[in-house]
């Protein structure tokens, strides 16, 4: 008979490695943790440049670690250093380039289906992120200049004109960071980056101020158009502009489909779960991004996992 693990974690993010580490433990030493990428801790290697902070906290939260995972503030080749050395001291068992699709409740066990195979578990903690899948604009774009349409860093160039769509930490981040070596403007919807935290909310003022960032503000962007390669803008009740390259930094969307596939429940966007972690499906939780406003908090992602791996081990 196929075995059945005591624990099978969906996510290798910062609350999916800590749930694996506390429940090891917490005397739990069947556990498995899937990652759809090739390493752990996917969205900080692709969304954050080389040597950028990585902070415990959040939008000024101010969270106090209840586990025994030490997380501290670090750029982003320390937290992958840190969370390299507490996977391998620990016996958790990381499978890379997995996709779940779906969970399905058995009799006293759950079937965790990826393709081509199946895991059994006694218990599942579903922590992926939303910013693993970020939202695009409604609009079409173009097939001719969708590689100067990009969602993140990874294929800017030193000295090009780019447009930054957004206005929360992501896209205030993306500006201010381009700006040292290209020509930078930032749309947004809204008259001020009240979405972001007070650093980054500094950061951008000071930017505008000494004109490193041009800002295009209370602007709706209606499409965009091929001119010669580049991309044009089209705003409403303004001027059309051209641009080497636009990157839009929306935020992140919730896995509705995969959450109903598993039968979890949601309510204003957000999985359905109680005090526990534990959504409508018992043995079934969920952690991190996924169960916040605004995805980001290290610091609240590994107390989830601090909580579940207690109230596992527990019940």
């Amino acid at each position: 008979m196929e075995k059945i693990h005591q624990l099978v974690i969906v996510g290798a993010g910062p609350a999916g490695i800590a749930t694996a580490v506390e429940s090891y433990l917490q005397g739990i030493h069947d556990i498995v943790l899937l990652e759809k990428d090739t390493e752990h801790n996917s969205t900080i290697r692709k969304y954050y440049k080389e040597n950028k902070r990585v902070d415990l906290e959040w939008k000024g939260q101010k969270v106090e670690l209840n586990g025994r995972i030490h997380f501290i503030d670090g750029t982003k080749e320390t937290t992958l250093d840190f969370f390299d050395e507490i996977l391998d001291s620990h016996e958790v068992e990381l499978q890379t380039q997995v996709e779940v699709q779906s969970i399905e409740k058995k009799d006293g066990y759950f079937e965790v289906h990826m393709a081509g195979k199946s895991l059994r578990a006694k218990n599942v903690v579903v922590t992926i992120g939303r910013m693993g899948k970020p939202n695009k604009p409604s609009y079409k774009i173009p097939p001719s200049i969708r590689k100067k349409v990009n969602y993140t860093l990874d294929d800017c160039q030193d000295g090009e004109k780019v447009l930054i769509v957004g206005g929360g930490d992501s896209a205030v981040e993306y500006a201010v960071d381009l700006s040292e070596k290209n020509d930078v403007a930032i749309c947004y919807r809204r008259a001020t980056f009240r979405r972001a935290n007070p650093t980054n909310q500094q950061n951008i003022a000071n930017a505008i101020a000494h004109n490193e960032v041009r800002p295009i503000l209370n602007v709706n962007i209606l499409g965009l158009e091929d001119d010669n390669s580049k991309v044009k803008v089209l705003f409403e009740d303004r001027e059309a502009e051209t641009f080497d390259r636009v990157i839009y930094a929306i935020g992140g969307t919730t896995p509705s489909a995969f959450l109903a596939s598993s039968g979890i429940q949601e309510k204003d966007g957000k999985p359905v779960h109680d005090e526990h972690y534990e959504t409508n499906v018992k043995g079934l939780f969920v952690a991190g991004d996924i169960t916040q406003e605004s995805g980001g908090s290290i610091a609240l992602g590994l107390n989830h996992g601090y909580d579940i791996a207690r109230y596992i081990q527990g019940s």
